[in-house]
């Protein structure tokens, strides 16, 4: 297939009037002109990945933002979530990620990382299939369009010393020999999913042990050895604390000083870090994975976005907790929780990239792809065809030239500009609605009624 750009964000910057010939989800050919046969479009941007997802905690959103035990906060955060998940089956995992990734899709996320920890059956038992779970989740990702990177979760204790899990997180545990099994099963699942991935994701240093988190590191190197790792790693103060009451080190650096970190990891809610450690994360070549809205929802932390990106740090954005779907705020918390702590404007931007709104994209779009090991997070030849086409009626609305356009979508727009989508090749949204969307909002807003009764 073809389509014919008027205006493209290339991976080298902004071009006019090129067409794009697509076989097999991949770009083979980028040409000045418009040519016979060329669908034509407007303005056109890189999809966004989202490198950090829990599917399941979109459906008790907006369940937790009352008072409780005099001082909420994330942990208090975390028994409401417990409770809510502990009724969940496998269909209803997979009607709330289909609602999820329809949500994605429709606001420019093209790729999702899903964190997927929730594997076990209500009480706690692995399912005959230990895969059971996850398919849900390939289901969802098929019926949705979205490009999917499953990453199983390593969850064996409720905190640092080995301590035992709680009733709350019985449906998330694993020994290694258990978890290395799912993984290996969840390979071959995606042997028969397009567009799909797999790595893995070691919960936490405080769910996790050295041996075990190595051991699985080694499995899955074994099956893939470019397989993205996502950890969880420094996301609240007192999990820096605890993490150096047992180990005598913050968290990043005992990562640093006892695995081999290397361009595929990505330390998720990496917030609380020092000089030393932001260098190491950097030096390793390592992502940081930021998730602006949920931070800030759960009152986490701002991560040190200024320093990181003067040093050259490779970042991703996620959505996580799904308070919020949309890419564009993620990028504009980005920028804003810097701007208050600075108390100074257009902070990340750089000499070569002047435009914040344009830098943040291409950036968070590259560092998603890396995240997840996709051949995506630019329009260039030989990537996979995940691309947005904005809504040009609501561009006029603001400064829409090239040198300022992003700027306007990420802080200026206030109502979503996306208006097509294409994944691997294929359009999966057109004039702003999915040809699922009304079945998947019927069925979750049914099924979420269930579970509140």
């Amino acid at each position: 297939m073809k389509i014919f750009a008027e205006r493209i964000l290339l991976s080298d910057g902004w071009a006019k009037q090129q067409t794009l010939t697509i076989e097999q989800g991949i770009i083979k050919a980028i040409e000045t002109g418009q040519q016979t046969g060329a669908e034509k479009v407007g303005t056109v941007i890189p999809g966004m990945v989202n490198c950090h997802s829990h599917a399941f905690q979109r459906a008790f959103a907006g369940f937790s933002e009352q008072g409780s035990e005099g001082q909420d906060s994330f942990w208090t955060w975390r028994k409401v979530m417990y409770k809510f998940l502990a009724q969940l089956t496998p269909e209803n995992a997979q009607v709330i990620a289909t609602q999820l990734y329809i949500e994605m899709l429709k606001m420019g996320y093209t790729r999702v990382a899903e964190f997927h920890y929730l594997h076990h059956d209500i009480n706690g038992e692995p399912y005959a299939e230990l895969s059971t779970m996850a398919s849900a989740i390939f289901d969802a990702a098929k019926d949705s369009g979205i490009g999917l990177t499953l990453l199983p979760v390593l969850y064996r204790y409720s905190g640092f010393g080995e301590q035992a899990a709680t009733e709350g997180q019985k449906r998330f545990i694993n020994n290694t020999e258990q978890f290395n099994q799912l993984v290996s099963d969840c390979f071959r699942l995606s042997d028969s999913y397009e567009n799909t991935n797999v790595g893995i994701a070691p919960h936490s240093l405080r769910a996790v042990d050295l041996t075990s988190l190595a051991v699985a590191v080694e499995h899955v190197r074994a099956l893939d050895a470019n397989a993205p790792i996502h950890i969880h790693i420094a996301e609240q103060q007192q999990e820096v604390n605890d993490c150096v009451a047992h180990y005598g080190k913050r968290p990043v650096q005992w990562l640093l000083d006892n695995m081999s970190l290397d361009q595929q990891w990505c330390l998720i809610h990496a917030t609380h870090i020092n000089e030393q450690e932001r260098q190491g994360i950097i030096a390793a070549r390592s992502i940081a994975g930021i998730c602006p809205t949920t931070e800030a929802n759960l009152g986490d932390g701002i991560f040190p976005t200024t320093e990181f990106l003067a040093e050259q740090g490779t970042f991703a954005i996620g959505s996580d907790s799904h308070i919020s779907v949309n890419p564009i705020e993620e990028l504009r918390w980005l920028e804003y929780a810097q701007r208050l702590i600075k108390q100074q404007r257009a902070i990340l931007a750089h000499e070569k990239q002047i435009s914040v709104g344009q830098n943040l994209w291409q950036s968070a779009a590259l560092g998603g792809a890396q995240s997840t090991h996709s051949n995506a997070g630019e329009l260039a030849v030989g990537k996979q065809a995940d691309l947005l086409v904005l809504d040009d009626n609501k561009l006029a609305l603001f400064a829409h030239d090239e040198q300022h356009l992003l700027d306007s979508v990420i802080f200026a727009t206030q109502t979503n500009v996306v208006k097509d989508v294409m994944v691997n090749g294929c359009w999966v949204v057109k004039a702003g609605s999915h040809k699922q969307e009304q079945k998947a909002q019927l069925a979750f807003a049914e099924m979420l009624a269930k579970l509140s009764a």
